[in-house]
């Protein structure tokens, strides 16, 4: 039964409560990026509750600034609860898109587009994991996906001796695996250079600049780190330049460029796309569009030749929903999976993910298939705040 035909005959959804939970977990290396560090992992989840007790589960991304975590569960409780409860939803994109629409002015005037569409994302993905649970499906088969088989690479390998990570990651069955760069030319080079060398001719690479060059600066580093054979190159400029200035790139690369997970709305998205100027694109479901906007926006890229790989760096949660994404859309590319130790993936879930020869294996459960373990992280747990605004 498809997404609509179940809403067609399930009668609405009405949520009862609203809960908030952030945790933060330590960590013993901090994760690099060309633009700074994250020394703690930082998780905020949603809980949703229907008036039949039903839990959906949803997570905010929430990485930086580092009081991020704080402000996203804040601003989701107080602008975008009230606004969920007591409402007869369809189906999940009707209140995406009320919400939507309802907080567009509230994120002009506060000068926060991006945190208010993270907090909206948030609740959409736990409204979906809710709607299908309801329905008794995994949440990619109820969104039409084919298959439960998802392509994944080991993300996040930092500047210092990345081999290494790169190297456990390997023997846990992954075969892909994006190097972070934009740390100096000679020390990029040399670590892309060792990662082909441990892993082998067959290991598929990628790189990730994390906006940190100009144009020529990429043009440079595009020609060195193409002897090494990477499949794509993220984030090489700002993500916020000017379209013209990405094709002007991409024409003059040597390696195919990816971006998205700093991109926010369907005609961004849809000018990127259309223009040629990405091989590869790259939404994050948590910081904006949820399942509502990102499953649609991943058949678009589909129907483009782009590869579809949603982009995630944070919790158990999130990583779940960014699996069902994949699935549900299917297609060519991969789902991120940060090869960086972190506990709120590990142990806000139930069970592990099991990688078997590049790729994990989706369940049979409903929803996103997973349910987090609150009594196990409570060590992590930093607040918790709920929409009956008794706060923990």
């Amino acid at each position: 039964m498809s997404a609509s035909e179940f809403a067609a005959n399930a009668g609405p959804l009405v949520i009862s409560n609203v809960d908030v939970f952030v945790y933060r977990a330590p960590i013993g290396t901090p994760v690099q990026t060309s633009f700074g560090l994250m020394r703690d992992r930082a998780a905020v989840l949603v809980r949703l509750m229907d008036k039949d007790g039903v839990e959906g589960w949803g997570e905010v991304w929430c990485n930086f600034p580092t009081v991020g975590a704080e402000h996203r569960a804040r601003l989701l409780i107080d602008s975008v609860a009230p606004l969920v409860l007591g409402q007869a939803w369809p189906d999940p994109a009707a209140c995406f898109e009320f919400l939507t629409r309802r907080l567009h002015v509230l994120a002009v005037q506060s000068g926060e587009p991006g945190p208010v569409a993270q907090v909206i994302a948030g609740v959409d993905i736990a409204l979906w994991d809710l709607f299908s649970k309801r329905s008794g499906q995994p949440l990619w088969r109820l969104l039409g996906g084919q298959s439960e088989s998802v392509a994944v690479y080991a993300s996040g390998l930092n500047p210092t001796e990345p081999q290494r990570l790169a190297e456990r990651r390997a023997a846990e069955g992954y075969r892909a695996f994006k190097l972070k760069v934009g740390f100096g030319e000679s020390r990029d080079i040399g670590n892309l250079r060792a990662l082909r060398k441990t892993l082998g001719e067959d290991a598929i690479l990628m790189t990730d600049a994390n906006q940190a060059w100009n144009i020529e600066e990429a043009c440079r580093m595009s020609e060195r780190l193409a002897e090494y054979r990477p499949i794509w190159l993220e984030e090489p400029i700002g993500a916020d330049l000017p379209v013209e200035s990405w094709i002007e790139l991409a024409h003059r690369s040597s390696i195919p460029l990816a971006a998205g997970e700093n991109f926010r709305g369907d005609s961004q998205f849809d000018e990127f796309i259309h223009s040629g100027a990405l091989r590869i694109v790259q939404p994050d479901a948590a910081k904006w569009g949820g399942f509502t906007r990102c499953v649609a926006l991943g058949r678009r890229a589909n129907e483009n030749q782009t590869w579809f790989c949603p982009h995630w760096l944070g919790g158990g949660i999130g990583l779940a929903a960014s699996l069902q994404l994949k699935a549900a859309v299917g297609g060519p590319g991969y789902v991120e999976v940060d090869a960086n130790p972190n506990p709120l993936r590990e142990q806000l879930l139930e069970s592990s993910f099991e990688v078997m020869d590049g790729a994990i294996r989706l369940s049979e459960r409903s929803g996103l298939g997973i349910e987090p373990d609150l009594e196990g992280s409570k060590r992590f747990l930093a607040c918790a705040l709920s929409s009956d605004s008794k706060d923990t």
